[in-house]
Protein backbone atom coordinates (compact mmCIF):
# COMPACT_ATOMS: atom_id res chain seq x y z
CA UNK A 1 0.00 0.00 0.00
CA UNK A 2 1.42 3.37 -1.03
CA UNK A 3 1.80 6.02 1.68
CA UNK A 4 1.92 9.72 0.84
CA UNK A 5 3.64 12.02 3.32
CA UNK A 6 2.84 15.72 3.18
CA UNK A 7 3.78 18.61 5.48
CA UNK A 8 1.32 21.40 6.23
CA UNK A 9 2.82 24.66 7.46
CA UNK A 10 -0.52 26.49 7.82
CA UNK A 11 -4.28 26.27 7.32
CA UNK A 12 -3.93 27.06 3.61
CA UNK A 13 -1.67 24.01 3.18
CA UNK A 14 -4.17 21.86 5.08
CA UNK A 15 -6.99 23.09 2.83
CA UNK A 16 -4.94 22.19 -0.25
CA UNK A 17 -4.19 18.73 1.16
CA UNK A 18 -7.91 18.24 1.84
CA UNK A 19 -8.87 19.34 -1.68
CA UNK A 20 -6.26 17.08 -3.30
CA UNK A 21 -7.39 14.16 -1.13
CA UNK A 22 -11.02 14.69 -2.17
CA UNK A 23 -10.03 14.67 -5.83
CA UNK A 24 -8.20 11.34 -5.42
CA UNK A 25 -10.45 9.57 -2.92
CA UNK A 26 -11.79 6.23 -4.04
CA UNK A 27 -15.45 5.46 -3.44
CA UNK A 28 -16.13 1.87 -2.48
CA UNK A 29 -18.94 -0.05 -4.17
CA UNK A 30 -21.65 -1.42 -1.88
CA UNK A 31 -20.39 0.41 1.20
CA UNK A 32 -19.79 3.91 2.48
CA UNK A 33 -16.44 5.55 1.85
CA UNK A 34 -14.68 5.61 5.20
CA UNK A 35 -11.69 7.73 6.16
CA UNK A 36 -10.09 6.93 9.52
CA UNK A 37 -8.31 9.92 11.05
CA UNK A 38 -5.51 9.11 13.49
CA UNK A 39 -3.63 11.61 15.65
CA UNK A 40 -3.17 12.96 19.16
CA UNK A 41 -5.40 15.61 20.69
CA UNK A 42 -4.90 18.87 18.82
CA UNK A 43 -3.18 17.22 15.85
CA UNK A 44 -5.64 18.69 13.35
CA UNK A 45 -8.20 15.94 12.65
CA UNK A 46 -11.19 18.27 12.98
CA UNK A 47 -9.43 21.06 11.08
CA UNK A 48 -8.80 18.65 8.21
CA UNK A 49 -12.47 17.59 8.23
CA UNK A 50 -13.53 21.26 8.27
CA UNK A 51 -11.36 21.87 5.20
CA UNK A 52 -12.99 18.92 3.46
CA UNK A 53 -16.42 20.25 4.33
CA UNK A 54 -15.51 23.59 2.79
CA UNK A 55 -14.45 21.90 -0.47
CA UNK A 56 -17.63 19.79 -0.44
CA UNK A 57 -19.71 22.99 -0.39
CA UNK A 58 -21.01 22.67 3.17
CA UNK A 59 -22.14 26.15 4.16
CA UNK A 60 -22.47 25.67 7.91
CA UNK A 61 -19.45 25.24 10.16
CA UNK A 62 -18.20 21.69 10.53
CA UNK A 63 -17.61 21.46 14.27
CA UNK A 64 -16.05 18.70 16.31
CA UNK A 65 -18.66 16.09 17.24
CA UNK A 66 -16.85 15.32 20.52
CA UNK A 67 -19.91 15.67 22.74
CA UNK A 68 -22.62 14.54 20.32
CA UNK A 69 -20.39 11.77 18.85
CA UNK A 70 -21.78 12.14 15.31
CA UNK A 71 -22.81 14.93 12.95
CA UNK A 72 -24.33 14.62 9.50
CA UNK A 73 -24.06 17.16 6.69
CA UNK A 74 -25.76 17.07 3.30
CA UNK A 75 -23.37 17.41 0.37
CA UNK A 76 -23.81 17.51 -3.36
CA UNK A 77 -21.10 15.86 -5.37
CA UNK A 78 -21.00 13.05 -7.87
CA UNK A 79 -19.86 10.41 -5.36
CA UNK A 80 -21.67 11.08 -2.08
CA UNK A 81 -24.75 12.74 -0.58
CA UNK A 82 -23.82 12.81 3.11
CA UNK A 83 -20.74 13.69 5.12
CA UNK A 84 -20.86 11.79 8.40
CA UNK A 85 -18.33 13.09 10.96
CA UNK A 86 -17.81 10.81 13.97
CA UNK A 87 -15.62 11.36 17.01
CA UNK A 88 -15.02 7.99 18.71
CA UNK A 89 -12.85 9.49 21.48
CA UNK A 90 -15.45 8.80 24.18
CA UNK A 91 -16.59 5.44 22.82
CA UNK A 92 -15.58 2.39 24.82
CA UNK A 93 -15.91 -0.11 21.98
CA UNK A 94 -17.76 -1.03 18.79
CA UNK A 95 -21.08 -1.56 20.62
CA UNK A 96 -21.25 2.16 21.34
CA UNK A 97 -20.93 2.78 17.60
CA UNK A 98 -23.66 0.24 16.85
CA UNK A 99 -26.05 2.32 18.99
CA UNK A 100 -25.65 5.13 16.44
CA UNK A 101 -26.95 2.92 13.60
CA UNK A 102 -23.46 2.00 12.36
CA UNK A 103 -24.64 -0.96 10.23
CA UNK A 104 -26.89 1.32 8.17
CA UNK A 105 -24.36 4.15 8.01
CA UNK A 106 -21.45 2.01 6.81
CA UNK A 107 -23.54 0.07 4.27
CA UNK A 108 -24.81 3.19 2.47
CA UNK A 109 -22.57 4.08 -0.51
CA UNK A 110 -24.00 7.64 -0.41
CA UNK A 111 -22.09 8.26 2.83
CA UNK A 112 -18.62 9.74 3.10
CA UNK A 113 -17.55 9.04 6.69
CA UNK A 114 -14.71 10.67 8.60
CA UNK A 115 -14.07 9.03 11.95
CA UNK A 116 -11.70 10.48 14.51
CA UNK A 117 -10.12 8.11 17.07
CA UNK A 118 -10.83 4.96 15.00
CA UNK A 119 -8.44 3.03 17.24
CA UNK A 120 -11.27 2.98 19.83
CA UNK A 121 -13.53 0.98 17.47
CA UNK A 122 -11.16 -1.06 15.25
CA UNK A 123 -13.47 -4.05 14.78
CA UNK A 124 -16.17 -1.79 13.31
CA UNK A 125 -13.95 -0.56 10.47
CA UNK A 126 -14.42 -2.29 7.12
CA UNK A 127 -11.42 -3.91 5.50
CA UNK A 128 -11.41 -1.30 2.74
CA UNK A 129 -10.99 2.21 4.07
CA UNK A 130 -8.68 5.18 3.80
CA UNK A 131 -6.27 6.08 6.62
CA UNK A 132 -4.84 9.47 7.47
CA UNK A 133 -2.40 9.98 10.33
CA UNK A 134 -1.83 13.56 11.41
CA UNK A 135 1.01 14.47 13.76
CA UNK A 136 3.01 17.47 14.93
CA UNK A 137 6.51 18.04 13.57
CA UNK A 138 9.44 19.57 15.44
CA UNK A 139 8.79 22.83 13.58
CA UNK A 140 5.15 22.95 14.89
CA UNK A 141 3.86 22.03 11.44
CA UNK A 142 1.50 19.11 10.71
CA UNK A 143 2.58 15.92 9.01
CA UNK A 144 -0.02 13.99 7.03
CA UNK A 145 0.48 10.31 6.18
CA UNK A 146 -2.21 9.24 3.74
CA UNK A 147 -2.85 5.59 2.84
Amino acid sequence: MKVMKIISKNIEDTEKIAKDFLNKILAFPKQATLVALYGNLGAGKTTFTQSLGKHLGIKRKVNSPTFVIMKKYLIKNNKHKNLIHIDAYRLKNEKDLENLGWAEIISNPDNLIFIEWPENVPKALPKKHHKIKISHTKESYRSFEIK
